[in-house]
């Protein structure tokens, strides 16, 4: 067994390999000079399905997939990702790419710029807009993050297959309990505090939203300003940003078989988006965001000022966990973040990170 990950970057994808976990082989750039924003590993198929949503500045977008582990891709002829006519909408980027439940084992979600969301029925090689976001009376006041606006997190419900969240920026998180047919906003007790209204239904800059493995009514969220928990599906939240450094940020990662335990990596603010007294520390909590504490042991002691984006981080199955920086560093951690190694270095701007065994 060998650990894959996946590292989409500015200007390509690259794959490192590991039979262990220390020493790591980097193959690419594969879709070299295209942005790859999202990245999944879809285990159902056997052999794990990748499926990579780039971006090309002359073809555009589109999403490959490979059921050989990168040895060759499929992409096809047609946009598989693609606004009807009458939604008067081009697709400027995938941002996120999410395989469905085990009950629906060829369903794979796409959350898209500008800010929809698309269903594949067929292992991701084609998807369908999902009307009834798109339809939504909030659309035409969604917002455009610093980086656009998009859905950005989809996490269906590992327990019931009717319902799924998403969040995007801005808008915040909205929740279907009906399989997509219509949504409502999950934004209570998050603050929007750019807003006349500072706590307003909708409208928040979410930047990430994770599900707790041994709860998956407890949710975790990294907002522009604010760190919370809800534990009621979305539908209410709390702020757990007591015992970190600054609250700003855009990656939160939960553990995915370890109940409570979760990771972050805090910027000093929206107006300076460096790491908190310009060190390289990743802050992790194992009791659901109660307590913080800094893991630093193996990452750069000198001054650092690279960011971490909301996809730049991500943790495996054995409590290993992954980060990759601005700067075009990939860390590694095999301890549940006690401490780190370098998988590689010198890449392009790190833009999303994702691990499986294979």
């Amino acid at each position: 067994m060998s650990t894959l990950l996946a590292i989409g970057t500015a200007k390509g994808l690259f794959l490192a390999t590991s039979p262990g976990g220390r020493d790591w082989e980097v193959s690419g750039p594969h879709f070299p000079m295209t942005g790859v924003y999202a990245v999944a590993v879809d285990p159902r198929p056997g052999t794990p399905r990748l499926l990579v949503g780039m971006t090309s500045s002359h073809f555009g977008p589109s999403v490959a997939t490979s059921d050989d582990l990168g040895a060759s891709w499929a992409e096809p002829d047609q946009a598989p990702v693609a606004f009807p006519d009458d939604t008067d909408a081009s697709l400027g980027r995938v941002w996120q790419l999410v395989p469905g439940g085990a009950d629906a084992p060829e369903v794979v979600w796409a959350g898209t710029e500008p800010s929809a969301l698309f269903r594949s029925t067929d292992g991701g090689r084609s998807f369908t807009l999902v009307r009834s976001l798109w339809d939504h009376p909030h659309r035409e006041q969604w917002g455009a993050g610093f980086g656009g606006q998009a859905v950005h997190t989809v996490l269906p419900h590992p327990r019931d297959p009717d319902r799924i969240l998403v969040a995007m920026s801005t808008g915040g998180v909205y929740r279907s309990e009906d399989a997509g047919q219509t949504w409502s906003p999950g934004n209570t007790g998050i603050r929007a505090y750019f807003l006349p209204d500072e706590w307003p239904e909708f409208g928040q800059c979410v930047h990430k939203v994770a599900r707790d493995a041994g709860n998956p009514e407890r949710l975790y969220a990294q907002n522009h300003h604010g760190v919370y928990r809800s534990d009621d599906d979305g539908r209410s939240w709390t702020s757990i940003a007591a015992g970190l450094p600054s609250d700003f940020g855009f990656p939160i990662v939960a553990h995915p078989s370890r109940p409570g335990t979760v990771w972050t990596f805090p910027l000093i603010a929206d107006s300076e988006r460096y790491p908190v007294d310009h060190r390289c520390r990743v802050f992790r909590s194992t009791d659901a965001g109660d307590k913080w504490e800094p893991l630093s042991v193996g990452l750069p002691d000198e001054p650092f000022h690279p960011s971490v984006l909301r996809d730049a981080m991500c943790a495996g199955q054995a409590g290993d966990v992954y980060f990759g920086t601005r700067s075009g560093e990939v860390y590694a951690s095999r301890d549940d973040g006690d401490s780190w190694s370098l998988v590689a270095a010198h890449l392009p701007d790190v833009l999303c990170v994702r691990a499986a065994e294979v």
